[in-house]
């Protein structure tokens, strides 16, 4: 598809696209994490490969990792094939760092429903009045 072709995206539609802010694009862009094209007046324009540049950028920040990380991961990118073990690499360990942090959140999110099981059941009269949480969980397997 030739550049002409392409639907030309101001920084306006761009940032609604994304529900972001025009300052974040333009942040991202002073980072090095998007450039933006201009047109032959000078404005800044985006289009469909940066749409699908700025969700995968995303996703990458969706799993944490750093600005830093990112910044490196676009550099490597633009060194071309000779770069792709270190991006594997950043992107194996981004995701080692995730499934920690995940398997966390999912603790959390037990803990939180046991506890919500437990103020159903004791409204239900399931569970006697005196039973501690602590003692309810050591039943039901989930020491915390």
């Amino acid at each position: 598809m030739s550049d002409q072709s392409q639907p030309k995206l101001s920084i306006k539609e761009f940032s609604n696209l994304f529900n972001l802010n025009e300052s974040t694009i333009r942040y991202y862009e002073s980072q090095s994490l998007l450039t933006s094209k201009r047109d032959k007046n000078n404005r800044r324009y985006f289009d469909d490969t940066d749409v699908s540049w700025l969700k995968f950028l995303l996703h990458l920040k969706g799993t944490g990792m750093s600005l830093n990380d990112m910044q490196k991961y676009v550099i490597w990118r633009s060194k071309g094939d000779a770069t792709i073990a270190n991006r594997v690499h950043l992107l194996e360990r981004t995701r080692d760092e995730f499934l920690k942090d995940f398997a966390e959140v999912q603790h959390h999110l037990q803990v939180l429903n046991d506890k919500i099981d437990w103020y159903n059941n004791k409204m239900a009269g399931k569970i006697d009045d005196e039973e501690p949480f602590i003692e309810y969980l050591s039943k039901i397997g989930h020491e915390d």
